[in-house]
């Protein structure tokens, strides 16, 4: 579709929950889209989101992808593989918000219908857009070892998955990125679960092929909001405060401090989503976070679960 396709797209979203709602204001503001149609099998929220912008509501997703051109899926990750085979099926591009899915063969499977169809599949891993614009992705020499927390309140929502598939899964995307590895020789987990019937707080340490080390922690039952990393080099170390977007750097390699101004750095969801679109509409190869590296966090994190399970 990508050859072809043209501007204005129609755009949709399943899903219309708080980050239906995001994405939704995305495809509003994008130049290159027009909202058109919203999905979710609760038919009076559909309608809440859709009437927030003037489009339709569906309550039956057939009908909803005949209304549209490319879809972004932010339902319940439980959810994400079969709607997102759905729509692939039907010969739309997607972008399916983390987790791509919640086991690897169903990821797996996402990224080979894409394939068959010859259709962008991107995933809603948009820091990776951030470190982009620092300048973390440009660095050639991976990093010794990467520290990374992602911690926050109760707040009752994504209880439909792991907190590994809700928190943690973004930081073993960014650390896949930065370390160039595909998959962790040693592994190492503690999990809890309190307010859920998964995990809801998560330790990992793992070490890789290239030496490099890993340790990860992810809450949803901490007592205050936390997100940061410290990725360390032969010459140094980066620490980044995701909450304040700031960053300490002691190595010699040149970072943006300005990041943050940057478009990217003030939207990173709206970067991502545009990315997405530009690969719709060729103008780039691939979205900022293709499919198979969205399938590659679902399988680190399938395993840390599985281990914290044992």
């Amino acid at each position: 579709m990508s050859s072809t396709a043209t501007s204005p797209l129609r755009a949709g979203v399943i899903g219309a929950g708080v980050f239906g709602g995001y994405h939704a204001g995305k495809y509003v503001e994008n130049p290159d889209t027009t909202l058109t149609a919203i999905f979710d099998p609760d038919k009076e929220r559909a309608q809440a989101l859709a009437d927030t912008h003037g489009v339709t509501a569906y309550s039956e997703v057939g009908l909803f992808l005949e209304a549209v051109d490319i879809v972004t899926i932010a339902s319940p990750g439980v959810t994400h593989a079969q709607m997102g085979a759905r729509v692939l099926e039907a010969g739309k591009p997607v972008l399916i918000e983390k987790p791509l899915a919640v086991t690897a063969h169903d990821a797996d499977q996402l990224v080979r219908l894409a394939s068959e169809q010859n259709l962008p599949l991107a995933c809603g891993h948009q820091e990776r857009l951030v470190f982009d614009v620092m300048g973390l992705t440009a660095i050639d020499t991976p990093p010794k070892r990467i520290q990374a927390w992602r911690e926050g309140p109760w707040s009752g929502r994504s209880t439909d998955i792991s907190v590994t598939f809700d928190l943690m899964v973004h930081d073993l995307d960014l650390a896949l990125t930065l370390i160039a590895q595909a998959e962790a020789q040693t592994l190492s987990v503690e999990g809890k679960s309190e307010r859920s019937d998964s995990l809801d707080e998560v330790r990992m340490s793992a070490r890789f092929a290239n030496g490099a080390e890993l340790e990860l922690k992810a809450s949803r039952i901490a007592d205050e909001r936390r997100r940061g990393m410290v990725v360390e080099y032969e010459d140094g170390v980066i620490e980044i405060d995701f909450v304040a977007r700031t960053f300490k750097n002691t190595t010699g390699y040149d970072l943006n401090p300005d990041y943050a101004d940057t478009p990217e750095g003030r939207d990173p969801l709206g970067a991502n989503v545009a990315r997405f679109v530009d690969a719709v509409l060729g103008r780039v190869s691939t979205p900022a976070a293709p499919g198979e590296a969205g399938a590659s966090a679902v399988r680190f994190a399938e395993r840390i679960d599985a281990m914290a399970a044992d």
